[in-house]
């Protein structure tokens, strides 16, 4: 059967607002000539010698494992997991140790394009968009959400860009089976602008992180920084997102991928 592939992944880079500048990668890059010395010099022949005085291109990069289009293990949430399920909890899983059957499964676009930024989407909102697609919910289903924030990537006001999602709503989805979801904000959450001014109104301290803080209660990962989501179909599609095997990382990058057929 013939599939057609759409890109689901940011590309990498250290030249447009994909972070708080903090947070931002940086890539170095060096051409053929400029590596080109040092492996003559290894080998003790004259840098004319190699092909048009040419080695090898490389980059050198400085980067978290959440730059990028990257997945979140629970161990990024809370150093505890799964406190609604085992008394107690469990010491939270990193990236390498995730499943990866949940990281490839059916996929569903929810469109929350309309919805203002750092609106907080609650159940309700997730229930009206799922009956508007005509879609019901299945087990280990991978939920992406399109803001308003996949259309300003790289833009100065990216990171502020776009709704997010709070505990009720992320409560919500892991407890239909849900265990990854993805947006192509900056973070899952609402932006933190819209959420400071929240807590500053409040002083309420748990509105801090309080989608992501869900891990805490019921395991679950998230797919940050992705794109081409208003390329797909509500439904009828497979998300492909296998994150790079970090050593007890709490992330680990991701080449998403949507597989549909053609």
């Amino acid at each position: 059967m013939a599939h057609r592939l759409i890109d689901l992944s940011v590309a990498l880079r250290d030249d447009i607002r994909s972070d708080p500048p903090e947070m931002l990668p940086k890539i170095e890059y060096h051409s053929h000539q400029m590596t080109a010395p040092t492996v003559a010099s290894y080998f003790g022949v004259s840098i004319d010698q190699l092909p048009e005085g040419q080695y090898a291109a490389m980059e050198r990069c400085t980067i978290s494992s959440h730059n990028g289009t990257h997945v979140d293990a629970p161990y990024h949430y809370f150093s505890r997991m799964n406190e609604a399920l085992v008394p107690g909890g469990e010491p939270s899983m990193r990236i390498d140790e995730v499943p990866l059957e949940w990281l490839y499964q059916p996929g569903v676009k929810l469109d929350f394009r309309h919805l203002p930024d750092g609106y907080l989407v609650q159940p309700a909102d997730i229930q009206a968009e799922l009956d508007r697609i005509g879609h019901t919910l299945k087990p280990l289903e991978i939920v992406l959400a399109n803001t308003a924030a996949g259309a300003r990537y790289g833009q100065h006001e990216f990171i502020d860009s776009g709704c997010g999602f709070g505990r009720a709503a992320t409560l919500w989805l892991v407890e239909q089976g849900i265990k990854v979801v993805g947006t192509d904000g900056w973070s899952w959450d609402a932006p933190f602008s819209h959420t400071k001014r929240r807590v500053e109104a409040t002083g309420d301290a748990s509105l801090i992180w309080e989608g992501h803080r869900v891990g805490r209660d019921r395991a679950y990962c998230q797919i940050e920084k992705m794109s081409n989501l208003d390329q797909l179909p509500p439904d009828g599609f497979i998300v492909s997102a296998f994150p790079v095997k970090l050593h007890r990382g709490s992330a680990g990058w991701t080449r998403a991928v949507a597989i549909l057929p053609d």
